[in-house]
């Protein structure tokens, strides 16, 4: 057998396959054992020493009847002997077998009858040990049942990584028949996977055998394409029992549902985070057009690419819900656009500040007639005419690669006041209903906002037309004293304040000159300041002293609301070059004396007028030619973020230099000292004595 001669020509094997030991005969340890036509033992193999217990020169040329069978089944051994050497040529089935150690051992059987190159019979035993071979016979059963049935999917490849067995669970999440799997590799089974990246997992765990287990990946199968799948995939080397390596088997795990149930877990976190988001970034003032830019800012690009707020112009002058069109066109204004990259597309909304008109298909139009979101998932060449403002707007937008669109509409207290619009183009997923929903809230959230704003800029301009109106445009120039002033309503959050200044001029060469502050801000306010300062005009017309007057402006203001304010009070009188001051809950005024530090007047400070039954003191304060006396609202020193006492020393050190100029030094005080950013408002008067004309 050392030769091929010992083949047929052209039958010769290529190679010689041994099989290492741990196989599944060895694991069975099937004996052979030869009988010759009397019955004697004529051969005895290893295996069979190990089963019976009887070596080879025990064994052989003894009866096996009388060696192997107890005396009580003797008669039936003879029997079959006699059946398989008679012609019955086989026989099989489960037999008790005496061991040499006494005991007797159910051992399986197959029978057959050999002849020789004389003719001459022979019986020839293959057996086995009934225990192992059931043991084996149910892990096989139950190990191609758990193959077959199991709904994890279950393939075997070889050393070259490609499949040859596939259990019909992997079949159908393949969508490909288990035959057809056999003999390909995964780059052609699985061509809708990142296979580049599964075939280098693989070869990395036949090659050290260290197993991979739950590697994650995602496609969409031929049999479902519209719906992106996972699965788990664990991959392990396969080796015998002697550590040589059969090739690869890997478990697959379809965890679409758990995918998907962990996107939607991550759609939600992510809409969480954009309302908390908005709630802190949305409606940060009472300033419309930054409302809409907070808004659309939000939305990009956590959203979508592109996004635009337009409120309609009749709401923003003021209208309420007749303001929103019933039918027909649709007039907004643009207050907002925002773009998570640089893109033309952004030339196609109307710029911001610009009125434009829709006609009653566009899409916007139908968002504010209807009070209703509309979807616009896959954009096409028709949606685009009603989308686009112009046929150039649907050319950029076009070229940017819009492909999804929604608009929603900006509803506050059941009041339609315009429509956000989204649009995606780089972004790949279109707009679903859930995107839908988050717009919605983000669009409710900020039209409160935006309602607040226009209703407070509203109130705003009304207020501060009223008090402008109330206010002396020029108050008269009074003799022996030049006047400069400045009234400056707050910046930052648009109020109007109660602040009001009055230069009245009596007989006498006398002028009353004063300044107040009511407490709040608002229509209300400045209705109290008009009230307030009317009704001082009309008490020092009365030739009052000034805690006079303070007194029944103190119980005139308990009749406001609101009903607080401090006011001060101060009568000059040119022939005696003094004032007569008298203060209710006010500031101190600056005394300004030429060559000298400007001075804080330490005054009794009295109570704010509205506290009711205060009495109030009079000062005689000198003020001589070329004095000057500062009087000012808390607007102007007052700050969030220093104390009072050092924002009071830098308005002495400011009116410490040379100022020849009112006007000027009323510019440089606000300039230094006004905070745009505070909250309130500011009224300053600065009084500067005067030789009398003679």
């Amino acid at each position: 057998m050392g030769s091929t001669e010992a083949f047929p020509a052209g039958s010769a094997p290529t190679e010689a396959n041994s099989a290492e030991p741990g196989d599944l005969l060895d694991l069975l340890g099937v004996a052979a054992v030869m009988l010759d036509a009397r019955g004697r033992i004529a051969l005895w193999s290893p295996q069979a020493q190990e089963l019976f217990g009887w070596t080879a020169q025990e064994a052989l040329g003894e009866y096996a009847a009388k060696l192997l069978v107890a005396p009580e089944h003797r008669e039936l051994v003879l029997g079959i002997f006699a059946e398989v050497m008679g012609g019955g040529e086989h026989w099989a089935g489960v037999f008790p077998v005496l061991h040499k150690d006494g005991t007797t051992r159910r051992v399986e059987f197959r029978n057959m009858r050999l002849l020789d190159a004389s003719g001459a019979g022979y019986a020839l035993g293959i057996a086995a040990d009934q225990s192992v071979l059931r043991e084996v016979e149910q892990d096989l059963a139950l190990s191609v049942r758990l193959v077959a049935q199991s709904p994890i999917g279950l393939a075997v490849y070889d050393e070259r990584l490609r499949y040859v067995m596939v259990n019909p669970a992997l079949a159908r999440m393949n969508g490909l028949p288990a035959e057809e799997h056999i003999g390909r590799s995964v780059h052609e089974v699985l061509d809708f996977l990142d296979t580049e990246e599964l075939s280098a997992t693989m070869r990395k765990v036949l090659a050290t055998g260290v197993p991979m287990l739950n590697q994650f990946t995602v496609g969409r199968p031929p049999d479902d394409p519209g719906v992106e799948h996972a699965w788990s995939a664990s991959h392990y080397r396969l080796e015998d029992s002697s550590g040589r390596v059969l090739g690869l088997s890997t478990s697959l795990i379809d965890v679409t549902e758990q995918h998907q149930a962990a996107l939607a877990a991550a759609r939600a976190r992510r809409r969480l985070t954009v309302i908390a988001d908005a709630s802190v970034s949305i409606g940060t003032t009472l300033d419309v057009d930054r409302t809409a830019q907070e808004l659309a800012d939000v939305v990009v690009p956590e959203l979508a690419d592109l996004a635009a707020v337009d409120v309609l112009d009749a709401i923003l002058e003021g209208g309420h819900r007749s303001a929103a069109p019933a039918a027909g066109s649709a007039r907004f204004r643009a207050l907002a656009v925002s773009s998570a990259y640089p893109t033309e597309a952004v030339e196609a909304a109307d710029p911001t500040g610009q009125i434009a008109a829709y006609a009653d298909d566009r899409v916007v139009t139908q968002c504010v007639v209807t009070g209703r979101p509309v979807l616009v998932e896959r954009v096409t060449a028709e949606d685009l005419r009603l989308i686009a403002a112009s046929p150039r707007a649907a050319e950029l937008l076009t070229r940017s690669g819009l492909h999804s669109y929604m608009a929603v509409p900006l509803i506050a207290r059941g009041e339609v006041l315009g429509a956000l619009t989204l649009g995606r183009a780089r972004h790949p997923v279109p707009f679903d209903e859930e995107d839908l929903l988050l717009a919605g809230e983000l669009a409710a959230r900020a039209a409160v906002c935006i309602d607040n704003a226009r209703w407070y800029q509203s109130e705003r301009r009304t207020a501060l037309a009223l008090q402008r109106h109330l206010l002396t445009h020029r108050p008269p120039r009074p003799r022996g004293l030049d006047i400069a002033y400045r009234y400056e309503p707050a910046h930052a959050a648009g109020r109007v304040g109660g602040d009001w200044f009055d230069v009245i001029s009596l007989p006498g060469d006398r002028t009353a000159l004063v300044v107040g502050d009511v407490m709040g801000s608002g229509i209300n306010a400045a209705a109290t300041m008009g009230q307030l300062r009317t009704a001082t005009r009309t008490l020092a017309e009365l030739d009052l002293g000034p805690a006079e007057v303070l007194r029944h402006l103190d119980r005139t203001a308990t009749d406001l609301d609101p009903a607080l304010a401090t006011c001060i009070y101060a009568l000059y009188d040119a022939r005696r070059a003094r004032c007569v001051v008298s203060v209710a809950g006010h500031l101190p005024p600056v005394l300004v004396r030429p060559g000298r530090r400007p001075e804080l007047l330490q005054l009794p400070t009295g109570a704010p007028l509205g506290v009711g039954g205060v009495h109030f003191e009079e000062t005689a304060v000198p003020l001589s030619a070329g004095e000057e006396l500062v009087l000012y609202t808390d607007g102007l020193v007052e700050t969030r973020d220093q104390p009072i006492h050092l924002r009071l020393e830098r308005l002495a050190e400011l009116l410490a230099g040379p100022h020849e100029d009112l006007e000027a030094l009323c510019d440089q005080l606000l300039a230094a000292l006004r905070n745009p950013d505070e909250h309130d408002d500011v009224a300053l008067l600065i009084s500067r004595a005067t030789a009398l004309d003679s």
